[in-house]
C-alpha cells in the first residue's frame, strides 16, 4: 500500500467516524467541524499529491513529509490551546457555582435559625440537595 492510498483511507475512516459520533450525539458540532476540515485537507492532499509538493516548495521546505509533520503539529497545538481555553472557562464556571451554592447554604442556615428562634414549631420539610426532606 502506498502512502497516498493510506492517507486516503485514513481520511475516509476519520470522516466516517466523525459523522457517526455526530449522528449519535457523542460529539458536538463545534469540535467535529475542526476534525472534518482536517480530514478533508488530508483527503485532498492524498488525491492530489502534487499540492503537498507545491506547497512545500512554496514555503521553502525541501521535503513534503516535513511540511505534513509541521502542519500536523500545528493542528495539535491549536486543538490543545482550544481545549485549555475551554477547561479554564469550565473551571471558572465551576468556582462561581460553588460560591453561589455556599452563599445559598449560608442564607438557608440563617433563615432556619431565625425560624427556630421565632418559635415556629411546624415548618414544612425542605428537600435537601439529595432530595431528602430535612
Amino acid at each position: 500500500m502506498n502512502g497516498h492510498l493510506f492517507a486516503l483511507l485514513g481520511a475516509l475512516v476519520t470522516l466516517a467516524f466523525m459523522f457517526e459520533l455526530l449522528r449519535r450525539r457523542r460529539l458536538r458540532e463545534k469540535y467535529a467541524g475542526f476534525w472534518i476540515v482536517t480530514a478533508l485537507v488530508v483527503l485532498v492532499a492524498a488525491v492530489f499529491p502534487g499540492i503537498t509538493e507545491w506547497l512545500a516548495t512554496l514555503v521553502g521546505i525541501t521535503t513534503p513529509v516535513n511540511l505534513i509533520f509541521f502542519l500536523g503539529l500545528l493542528v495539535l497545538l491549536v486543538v490543545c490551546v482550544q481545549i485549555s481555553a475551554e477547561v479554564s472557562e469550565l473551571e471558572h464556571e465551576n468556582q462561581a457555582l460553588a460560591e453561589q451554592t455556599a452563599l445559598l447554604r449560608l442564607r438557608l442556615e440563617r433563615l432556619e435559625r431565625a425560624v427556630e428562634d421565632a418559635g415556629v414549631r411546624e415548618v414544612s420539610p425542605i428537600p435537601d440537595v439529595d432530595g431528602d426532606a430535612r
